[in-house]
Formats: structure tokens, sequence, C-alpha cells
């Protein structure tokens, strides 16, 4: 029996396919790029001044949750564009009794996948913050913080070629197998779907994050960098040229952070032996 996904797809897939944009769709992802756009200018204006490198202090709880998730929207919003335009079309088309779907659905599936980065962001400050309990004087900058920047900056180019990043990243560019295999009906079905979405897009850009962590996380330029490597591995036609690509810029940025930090540009330098990259401010 086919499910009510398939059903979906079915009626509405072909044109979708053959890349007939109605208006709705295409106002759907005017307004997510319109909101990443609006969230850039936002998170611009929150970091001014804020940028200490590798280990800057995440602030408050609630300071930090903000920040983050505005981060997310001018992140990733352009990125999940395709899928929400696909799920835009088939929510703007019939169900199977006959009635019109509702295209404000689509809101829901956006709330579902920014619950998902939520979480991540949550669970990494949490990371941080236990590394800012236990103060390692060999982890200072100018001992041996450098070298772990750019062990976790090569750790993600490593991530980038292994068999759980290739899952992922299948279906976070494949918008009509996510649908097709993952539909649930109504207003929660949709945000278990873009909670499900975000699930696997976590899987698939955790690394990336983490890399921004050991650049700076509240550095736009480093957002943007990463931001940008993110689009690139979602929009490319080819996905192996994608990832094998991003890995070396990632193997390159990770060795000259770890041997010549001085001539990273953009990379805010934590001042001499004041900065822990455990975290925790040395005297």
């Amino acid at each position: 029996m086919a499910t009510a996904g398939q059903r979906a797809l079915g009626e509405r897939g072909g044109d979708a396919a053959a890349g007939a944009l109605d208006r709705t769709a295409v106002a759907l992802v005017a307004a997510l790029l319109l909101l990443s756009g609006l969230a850039w200018l936002a998170t611009a204006e929150r970091m001014r001044g804020m940028d200490a490198g590798p280990g800057t202090d995440l602030g408050s709880l609630g300071s930090y949750v903000s920040v983050w998730v505005v981060m997310m929207a001018a992140m990733m919003f352009p990125a999940i564009a395709p899928m929400v335009m696909v799920h835009g079309r088939i929510q703007g088309g019939r169900g199977s009794d006959g009635r019109a779907l509702r295209p404000g659905l689509t809101a829901l599936f956006v709330a579902g996948y920014v619950v998902a980065w939520g979480a991540f962001g949550l669970a990494a400050y949490g990371l941080f913050t236990l590394g800012r309990l236990v103060s390692i004087d060999a982890l200072s900058w100018d001992r041996g913080g450098r070298y772990l920047a750019g062990a976790v900056i090569c750790a993600a180019a490593v991530y980038q070629l292994t068999p759980l990043k290739d899952a992922c990243l299948s279906r976070c560019r494949s918008p009509f197998w996510f649908l097709l295999h993952r539909w649930h009906r109504g207003g929660v079905g949709a945000l278990r779907m873009g909670a499900s979405h975000g699930a696997w897009c976590v899987g698939c850009c955790w690394a990336l994050m983490a890399t921004l962590f050991a650049l700076g996380v509240m550095s736009i330029a480093w957002m943007a960098f990463v931001a940008a490597l993110i689009a690139v591995e979602r929009l490319l036609p080819s996905k192996a040229v994608a990832n094998r690509g991003i890995a070396v810029v990632l193997v390159a940025l990770g060795l000259a952070v770890a041997f010549s930090p001085g001539r990273v540009p953009g990379l805010a330098l934590p001042s001499g032996s004041t900065m822990n990259m455990s975290g925790a401010a040395r005297n």
C-alpha cells in the first residue's frame, strides 16, 4: 500500500522534478532567504567585538541560545531551501482524501528543523562549559592549544570521507527521497519531519560546526566560511567532488592553524598565555 508521502509525491512530484516552480514554492524560498539575510545582519550586530578566536567565551546560557538560534537561521536556511521548496509544493497539492493540504505546515517543518539544531547547540554548550571547568596548562594557546584547534579541524576533514557522513549527506541532498520515506500528516507530522531532517543535517554537519568552535564561534567571518562549505556540499552537483574538496581545504586550514596561526587570514589569536584552550583563563 502506498504511504501518504508516496501518494503526495505521486501527485506533485512530477512537476517539481521537472523544475516547474509555482508561486507558493517561490514565496516560501524567498521568505526563507529573507529570514536568513535578516539573521546574518542580526548576528553581525550581536557579535560585534566578541571574537576572541579559539576558546571564545560563550557567555550565559540564555545569551548563547539566542545567538545560536539566529546563527543557525543565517547559516542553514539557504542550504535547506530545496527541501523547503519541495515540501511546500507537496503541501500545496491535495491529499488522498481530496482536501487541500495547508502550505502553512511548511513553517512547522522549518521549526522542527530549528529545534534539532537547537538541541545540538545546547549539547555543544554543555561540552564547552564542562571543558572550561578543567584548567589544563598544557592546552594554553601558546603551548598545546593551537595544536588542539588544528586537530579538531583535521578531524572534521577525516569525517568528510566517512560512510556516516556520506549517508547523512545523501539524505540532506535528496528532498524527494526524504519526503518519500519520512512523510507524516498534519502539524505534528510536519514538526516531526523537520526535526528528523534536522537530525540528519546535524549528523552531516556537526564536524563542520566543531571547526567553527575551534576557529572562533563568535566570528562572523568564520561563520560565513563554514556556511559556504555547507552550501557547497549540499548544492554542488557532484557530492564526491564536494566532500573531497572540502576535506582538502580543512586539512590545509587545520595544519595552518596548528603550525602557522599568525598567517591564517581572519583568525583572532588568543592573547598569549591568557587563554587556555580547555576554556579556562589563566592568571
